[in-house]
């Protein structure tokens, strides 16, 4: 016998928890930016790589986040603003991801 109210009930978590974990992480990488602080990320050289970019591609994309993060019309102020904003938005994201992890342990062991 399927217990069709306990799938409902896990498919609705899931997809709430999907939704605050994407939308706080993608809210705080705006937040982020507008801040001044343009996240660049060196990708990893992986054998077999579909795109492996070139020391000049990387210094490139360095040089235009620079660029982008120095023509920010916010003042300090505001910046200081977007920055909170950014980490809390990250806070969210890792508290949601701790509470997803405390509900599936104790499963894990029996006990829920």
């Amino acid at each position: 016998m399927i217990d069709w109210m306990g799938f409902v009930i896990v498919l609705v978590a899931a997809l709430t928890g999907t939704v605050v974990v994407v939308g706080f992480y993608s809210l705080g990488l705006k937040m982020l930016v507008r801040a001044g602080r343009v996240p660049v990320v060196i990708p990893a050289t992986f054998t077999d790589a579909i795109t492996v970019l070139t020391a000049a591609e990387i210094k490139s994309a360095a040089k235009k986040a620079a660029k982008a993060g120095r023509k920010n019309p916010l003042t300090p102020v505001q910046k200081r603003i977007a920055l909170v904003a950014a980490y809390s938005c990250f806070t969210i994201c890792g508290l949601a991801i701790l509470f997803g992890i405390y509900l599936i342990v104790p499963a894990l062991h029996g006990g829920g």
